[in-house]
């Protein structure tokens, strides 16, 4: 069997986000040869009801975001029931600052941005598993978060530079980022 079809069952069994370097060590491969079969896999998948998902060395399958206006209705019931305005709006911040940033965002720039604590909204975003958590190299005291694959999947996007506005958000960071105070 092909590699890529092993990594499509791999994927498939698993229902969640798989490191490549995982696959990789399963399927006795160099993380290359993997990286390879998995963009196979997703010129197999086009015009398809599924495809490839990928994050921060991270790759899963998704729903095809032609599919999203059906599984939005799908889903949207029970995701709207749970998640108030605090929730959608840490949820933008994540995407959008934390996704400029290799590493995320951490809780002090989310807070400085809303203007309220936002630990609680955290906490259940990440047990809904729509943010993930990743401690500061640099500072273990510290985390960053940044979107989970599954809340890219929910959007019906493959990867975040897909979000509206992405690109000008970035231009825009970065001119912020060279202006000198």
């Amino acid at each position: 069997m092909k590699l890529s079809c092993n990594i499509e069952a791999l994927l498939f069994l698993s229902g969640e986000p798989v490191k490549t370097s995982l696959l990789a060590k399963i399927l006795n491969k160099d993380e290359s040869e993997i990286i390879n079969a998995i963009d196979e896999l997703e010129k197999d998948l086009e015009n398809r009801g599924i495809k490839i998902i990928k994050n921060n060395g991270e790759v899963m399958l998704g729903s095809a975001p032609e599919a999203s206006e059906y599984c939005e209705v799908m889903l949207k019931e029970e995701f709207d029931k749970t998640i108030g305005k605090a929730a959608l709006e840490t949820l933008a911040i994540v995407l959008y600052k934390g996704g400029f940033s290799e590493n995320g965002v951490n809780r002090a720039e989310i807070d400085l941005i809303r203007g309220v604590n936002s630990a609680f909204t955290l906490r259940n975003l990440a047990i809904r598993g729509l943010v993930t958590r990743k401690i500061n190299d640099k500072d273990k005291r510290s985390v960053f978060y940044a979107p989970s694959i599954q809340l890219l999947q929910y959007l019906g996007i493959t990867k975040k530079e897909e979000l509206p506005k992405f690109e000008e958000f970035i231009k825009q960071m970065e001119e912020n980022a060279n202006t000198n105070y």
